[in-house]
């Protein structure tokens, strides 16, 4: 079997990502509707993904997109974001995010603008 490039997981985090499943937003819950079971034409979505040492919101494998939702953000929770991004970015993941309040609003082209990115090509 040929090596992969996955970074390794604590154990610690997958605990972690296993417990945040059942402690959830009420935007995360909205959107997960649409995501879940392949909903989203036929693309896999997992939810409190780990990755590395963190756990992302949603996590597409077969496109390596990372979804994530943000509540209100302050200078901290921002820069913790911003080192996050570019950590799982410099690993090949990419990374979109959107508001809690805008998944609330319109989870529909949240849906939308999910799956374009789902079919957009990978830079190189």
């Amino acid at each position: 079997m040929p090596p992969t490039n996955k970074p390794q997981t604590d154990p610690t985090i997958l605990q972690h990502a296993r417990a945040n499943r059942h402690l959830h937003t009420p935007a995360e819950t909205k959107l997960w509707r649409l995501l879940r079971n392949h909903n989203l034409d036929g693309y896999k979505f997992r939810r409190q993904h780990p990755i590395g040492h963190y756990i992302v919101d949603f996590y597409c494998h077969e496109t390596k997109l990372v979804v994530e939702l943000d509540g209100r953000s302050h200078d901290e929770q921002m820069e913790y974001d911003a080192e996050r991004t570019a950590w799982l970015e410099s690993q090949g993941y990419r990374v979109i995010r959107f508001a809690n309040e805008r998944v609330m609003q319109d989870v529909v082209m949240v849906a939308e603008a999910i799956l374009a990115a789902c079919r957009e090509e990978p830079s190189p």
